[in-house]
């Protein structure tokens, strides 16, 4: 999935992530990077961003960053594979993955 596709996916889900009130770096290595911005009441995503600054960073490769978003992979189980890393708050992430179990 292209990197578009994953921000317009992201988008779609918007609803959901208002409440997350963080900021998030997904870093799909040489496909790009998105940003999760669910602060100050609205949700912005952010394709390729000018600062990679953020409360927490996940680094994911696209197909597993796909399969996160559309619930056909449960985020515990792909960090404890190695499938995802985290950088920053940890806290924020399980709260990240508790409102896409939504």
């Amino acid at each position: 999935m292209a990197l578009e596709d994953i921000v317009a996916e992201m988008q779609s889900q918007a609803d959901k992530l208002k409440e997350l009130n963080h900021t998030i770096l997904f870093d799909l290595g040489d496909d790009g990077k998105v940003l999760l911005d669910a602060t100050g009441g609205e949700v912005k995503i952010v394709a390729n961003p000018e600062s990679d600054e953020a409360e927490t960073t996940l680094v994911l490769s696209p197909e597993s960053m796909t399969k996160l978003i559309n619930g056909d992979l449960n985020p515990m189980v792909a960090f404890t594979l190695g499938k995802l890393k985290v950088f920053g708050s940890k806290g924020i992430a399980l709260k990240l993955s508790s409102l896409l179990d939504q």
